[in-house]
């Protein structure tokens, strides 16, 4: 969740081997001293590191519970906003701008939050490599990237490979919840949900914003300005 559409998006990098897409693109940002202080206090508890081998959720949060993982928190008020009115559910947070993860540490530590971890690291690669099959909740994607220009549309995050990855990381009955305020890439991201066998829609096309998807204040602004929003939930079958 972002406070403007920065982070879960997707690009092919030179400056990497790994080919198909990735969940990211690296940009500039500046730390604040609260952000700095949260990263040395809070992220050796709360930040994970990627391992490459499945991960032990249950030992990472203490406990067994539901478990929904985010791609692309950004500065992350929403995500611990959602976190917070879900106690019940733990969280699973992917965000390679480092500025963002200090936020969101920022954040878990003023308002005491146990249910969120982090991994600043390339989702794709997570989902791989430490998510077992079947086992999450949900997953969110909320305002990625919508990469405007038709040559770049083949970076943008929703593609079938990444959706046909989710769908097989979800626990049947777990729920993909994407959104967007770019209503050509809402479009391309109905075609490409809707085509993904293991994925139902919970809608006729979009659906109303779920009680538990905080507005952002880019997203306020926006309906201000007479903008749309498009929410797409998927449930796994």
């Amino acid at each position: 969740m972002t406070d403007a559409p920065l982070s879960a998006d997707a690009a092919d990098s030179p400056d990497t081997p790994r080919r198909g897409i990735r969940s990211y693109v690296l940009r500039a940002g500046r730390m604040g001293t609260g952000q700095q202080r949260a990263l040395e206090e809070l992220g050796p508890r709360f930040v994970l590191p990627f391992t490459g081998q499945p991960a032990d959720w249950s030992a990472a949060f203490g406990r067994e519970a539901p478990r929904v993982l985010e791609i692309g928190f950004g500065m992350g008020a929403a995500t611990a906003q959602i976190a917070a009115a879900r106690p019940d559910t733990d969280f699973i947070g992917i965000e390679v701008h480092t500025p963002g993860v200090g936020a969101l540490l920022k954040r878990i530590g003023e308002e005491g939050l146990s249910n969120l971890r982090i991994l600043q690291h390339d989702a794709v690669q997570v989902l791989e490599q430490m998510v077992a099959p079947d086992s999450l909740a949900g997953v969110h994607i909320f305002f990625p990237d919508p990469w405007h220009k038709k040559k770049h549309h083949k970076r943008r995050l929703i593609q079938a490979p990444l959706v046909a990855l989710l769908a097989s990381r979800l626990a049947p009955g777990g729920v993909l919840h994407c959104a967007t305020d770019w209503q050509p890439y809402a479009e391309q991201m109905l075609e490409v949900l809707s085509a993904e066998p293991r994925l139902v829609n919970t809608a006729d096309g979009y659906a109303p914003r779920p009680d538990y998807r905080p507005l952002t204040k880019f997203e306020a602004r926006g309906l201000r300005l007479g903008h749309g929003v498009w929410d797409l939930l998927f449930r796994r079958r």
